[in-house]
């Protein structure tokens, strides 16, 4: 009894998987397929490709990717806080003061990284 409530999620989970081999057969049989060497590459845009696969990325990246989510959160959750400031009172108010001093700490850590610097 209490798996005919999930009975419309299996038929939807079917049916896009029968879909999806319904369109990979058609695309297959109607579709042009040449395959060469290089059209199977992993760098699939007909060059030749220049160098190692894997290369070393500079730490720099990671410190902006942080920066950004460091910055995103903060953005995120400020909202739904100004939204409802006057009902959480003096918890809401110092709940809001660790999460900015956290932040605080992650801003100065990306400064001292030099994140902040582009070259």
């Amino acid at each position: 009894m209490a798996l005919q409530q999930f009975a419309p999620i299996a038929v939807m989970i079917v049916m896009a998987v029968a879909l999806t081999f319904i369109i990979l057969v058609i695309s297959r049989i109607f579709g042009p397929y040449r395959p060469t060497s290089r059209k199977n590459a992993p760098y699939e845009s007909g060059m030749k490709p220049i160098g190692p696969g894997t290369r070393r990325m500079p730490v720099k990246f990671y410190l902006v990717a942080v920066l950004f989510i460091l910055f995103d959160i903060e953005v995120i959750f400020f909202l739904p806080y100004a939204v409802v400031l006057r009902d959480l009172g003096i918890y809401g108010l110092v709940t809001m003061g660790l999460f900015l001093f956290i932040l605080t700490v992650g801003l100065v850590y990306e400064w001292k990284k030099g994140a902040l610097e582009w070259e």
